[in-house]
């Protein structure tokens, strides 16, 4: 089995001079960043010495100002400004992911039709996340060919209910926003048609900077002046989670600064947060984890797989559910920061998973 991987790409010039290409550059300055020096970088990225001094002389001739602190007694530092070309790339990174992949998984899948004998793959439609994204890992090292769509959870179960995907990956948050969230996604689920794997509970809440210098601790303080909110995409589950907390406390969106922002990842909100251009944003806490953020939490909510009744003896759902429930994969999503393996693997009926599902369909 072959694996397309899309890695983004950027570039930085002045008007029309030749641009710089800074995947080389990034790489270097985060190996200084790691050593504290230029030699030891050098060599960590399989450079030389003179080449990366070159290196970083055009790039600070491009910008007018240095990348770089020298300083006898503490090493060599980033400057402000390679410190923010950093931030910038990880923050490229986080929001295209989902659109690089998805778009990687297709072009597998147009390969694999001319291959002869290529397998039929399991079609996979799920939000962004980071249990999805150790179940694709562990479909790949286990040969399943997978069709990996990333969309959000509403999308995702309707796409399910039109025969789009075979699995279709949501959330729920647990306690008092359960019931209001599963009506809105068993207009698509049906507890005669489909049923669900479990694969993980986890932590939503807020991200803050370090420290959480704006003493953010609840949803109320969103609207202070001068708290500036990133948030995810319309019709994301973690925006539809954010609505119902916002309703059940009172809070108006509309007095929220940057409340109509749109980030398509956890990790893009994390990103965008931890680069100082915004003060909080609200997503699951291995995003805040990774990037040494601040987590206030709010809720806890569970991630299911829905897939039709009808396929579950299909032998790739079976290798599917396999995977779900191996012990490394459990191991795995506990290592996660925030998420609970407990129940990962367990196979439910829409009535054992929330009770009331009939009623609601």
């Amino acid at each position: 089995m072959f694996k397309v991987v899309i890695n983004p790409h950027w570039e930085i010039a002045q008007s029309t001079d030749t641009p710089l290409d800074t995947a080389v550059l990034l790489s270097l300055l985060m190996a200084i960043q790691k050593t504290g020096s230029i030699s030891k970088a050098a060599r960590l990225v399989d450079l030389s010495y003179r080449y990366s001094w070159g290196l970083l002389r055009e790039a600070e001739k491009l910008f007018g100002t240095s990348l770089l602190n020298t300083d006898r007694g503490r090493g060599t530092t980033l400057t402000p400004l390679a410190e923010k070309l950093i931030w910038a790339d990880r923050r490229i990174r986080a929001r295209l992911s989902p659109t690089l992949e998805s778009l990687a998984s297709e072009l597998e899948s147009e390969i694999g039709k001319t291959i002869v004998g290529k397998t039929k793959p399991i079609r996979l439609d799920a939000s962004h996340g980071f249990a999805v994204d150790a179940l694709l890992h562990q479909l790949t090292e286990a040969n399943l060919p997978v069709d990996l769509r990333y969309r959000n959870s509403t999308d995702a179960v309707a796409a399910l209910s039109r025969n789009e995907c075979d699995l279709a990956g949501f959330h729920v948050p647990l306690g008092e926003f359960e019931k209001k969230a599963v009506e809105r996604y068993t207009q698509w689920l049906n507890p005669r048609e489909h049923c669900l794997i479990h694969l993980a509970v986890r932590s939503q809440g807020l991200f803050v900077a370090p420290g959480n210098p704006k003493k953010i601790l609840t949803l109320q303080d969103l609207t202070r002046p001068g708290v500036r909110f990133v948030n995810r995409q319309v019709g994301s589950g973690t925006r539809m989670l954010l609505e119902l907390m916002l309703a059940g406390a009172n809070v108006s969106p509309f007095d929220i600064e940057g409340y109509q922002s749109n980030e398509f990842t956890h990790s893009a909100v994390a990103a965008y947060i931890a680069s100082g251009m915004a003060d909080v944003g609200v997503g699951v806490q291995t995003a805040a984890h990774r990037f040494s953020l601040d987590f206030i939490p709010l809720v806890r909510e569970r991630y299911f797989l829905a897939l039709p009744l009808a396929i579950m003896d299909d032998p790739l759902i079976q290798l599917v559910i396999d995977v779900v429930q191996s012990g490394y994969f459990r191991k795995v999503i506990n290592g996660l920061a925030g998420y609970d393996a407990s129940d990962t693997g367990k196979i439910l009926l829409l009535s054992e998973a929330f009770g009331y599902a009939k009623a609601a369909v």
